[in-house]
């Protein structure tokens, strides 16, 4: 058996160490608050885009190229975060057509369970500092790629692939430089995903006299007022990460999108008014969620309030649906607009708040042959097609054929080509590691105490000015 399926002796140490904080299974256990991602010396980040990319799904094309061979390897180790219902699904689907190209090297699931990456990051922090870096790695587009892996110098460019593969002519031009570092790239994208998506109860709704979905904060909380007086929850919650998901969802429609985008530029000011008010409203909102959320494993059993009646609303990105929405036995294999619904999130209609998830190749890594297989299957049209109508998100790919994604994919394709587009903050677009792991801290307190609005707002400031774009 390969040495590459243990980890050592010192890794297990300071993982359990790490894992005493935070670290449990995606859906079907409890855990308490998950640990900050480590910080990272980093550059100050790009502006999020501003204009709409290219359709992310078109009617079917031939396909991209041969699968290379792949040498001697024997293994490849793939580190993700994707344990839970319709994730798993999803990077199960890639890896058959991956175990079909390449029978000859064997797939080793790397996976950490825990949303967003909050376990997986911490774990795979400690494997990088050891020297003990996997085959490859998810990772998300923007500056937890560019700020943080990039700017250490642990990942390397793919010039070469991106050519061999033609990827310049298949991901949008939106999505390249997110990406890329000095016109290099380094990265493949899998997929797209949508961090501004409010799911509903359309029963609650209606038992509790709400007549329609909430478009401002001023209706939200009015109807969470008549929810909570049915008994029922307004907003469903999980762990911290969580509530830093629910932040940028409501600074992104408290302040719109060219504030949401200034704050990552320097040109929204954390300490003005329209900030305070849109912590104002965050604070308002935390106070109609579930009392228990912070000891919720995970993003899934908050969601499942909301789809078994007990609460109302829940934000979360589009990966969700996979959930709601796939068979047994890892789906709840919900009627949609029965079960649940769909809509923005208060203030953030015609914004397509983004992330996207891709594969990295390690700097040095002792074993490319068959990181170069996997990124190839990752990158094609066969390998995002199986993967992500599984998954709830729509490919990087602008050729994916549309007639295999659901009713919500088919219309989140559109939203992404007509949309405005900016960056999600808690998926690692708009702020490197340094920096969110600073806004992480304040949440955190301010979650404890929603009452502390001035000192999270001068924590946010001095964040920026330490690590951010206000330098």
């Amino acid at each position: 058996m390969s040495t590459k399926k243990w980890y050592r002796l010192p890794a297990i140490l300071l993982i359990a160490a790490t894992l005493l904080y935070g670290c449990s299974p995606a859906a079907t256990t409890e855990a308490p608050v998950v640990p900050t991602q480590p910080p990272v010396a980093t550059e100050p980040p790009a502006a999020a885009p501003t204009e709409a990319p290219t359709a992310a799904m078109e009617e079917p094309t031939e396909a991209a190229t041969e699968p290379p061979a792949a040498g001697g390897a024997s293994e490849v180790e793939i580190f993700s975060w994707w344990v839970g219902p319709g994730e798993a699904d999803g990077l199960a689907a890639m890896v058959e057509i991956f175990n079909q190209q390449y029978p000859d090297i064997e797939f080793v699931n790397a996976a950490v369970a825990g949303g967003a990456g909050t376990n997986a990051r911490a774990v795979l922090a400690t494997r990088l500092s050891a020297g003990d870096a996997p085959d490859s790695w998810q990772a998300h587009a923007g500056q937890e790629i560019i700020g943080t892996y990039v700017a250490a110098n642990q990942v390397a460019p793919l010039d070469d692939f991106f050519t061999e593969q033609g990827l310049n002519d298949v991901l949008p031009e939106t999505l390249l430089p997110l990406i890329s570092q000095d016109d290099h790239p380094y990265s493949v994208p899998v997929n797209i995903h949508r961090s501004n998506v409010m799911w509903y109860n359309p029963a609650v709704l209606e038992e509790a006299g709400v007549t329609a979905v909430p478009t401002t904060y001023e209706e939200f909380f009015a109807a969470c007022d008549q929810i909570q007086t049915a008994g029922k929850i307004c907003l469903a919650l999980g762990p911290q990460w969580t509530a830093m998901h629910l932040f940028e969802n409501v600074m992104l429609g408290t302040l719109g999108a060219d504030g949401w985008a200034g704050l990552w530029t320097g040109d929204t000011d954390w300490a003005s008014a329209e900030v305070t008010e849109g912590i104002n409203n965050f604070a308002t909102a935390l106070s109609y969620t579930n009392s228990d959320h912070a000891s919720l494993s995970d993003w899934q059993p908050a969601a499942k309030l909301m789809t078994d009646g007990d609460a109302a609303f829940n934000i979360m990105g589009d990966w969700a649906y996979g959930y709601f929405a796939n068979p047994d036995p890892n789906g709840l294999a919900l009627e949609p607009h029965t079960a649940f619904d769909w809509a923005p999130p208060p203030g953030t209609d015609g914004v397509f708040l983004f992330l996207a998830d891709s594969f990295v190749m390690p700097t040095d890594t002792p074993n490319p042959d068959a990181t170069n297989a996997w990124l190839t299957v990752a990158a094609s049209k066969e390998g995002q097609e199986a993967f992500n109508p599984l998954k709830g998100s729509i490919c990087a790919r602008t050729d994916c054929d549309a007639s295999l994604f659901s009713e919500y994919s088919q219309a989140a394709a559109e939203d992404w080509s007509g949309d405005r587009v900016e960056g999600s903050l808690t998926h690692g677009v708009v702020a490197n590691d340094a920096w969110k792991a600073k806004i992480d801290t304040a949440l955190g307190l301010f979650v404890a105490d929603p009452t502390g609005v001035d000192a999270f707002q001068q924590a946010l400031a001095e964040a920026c000015q330490s690590d951010g774009a206000c330098q």
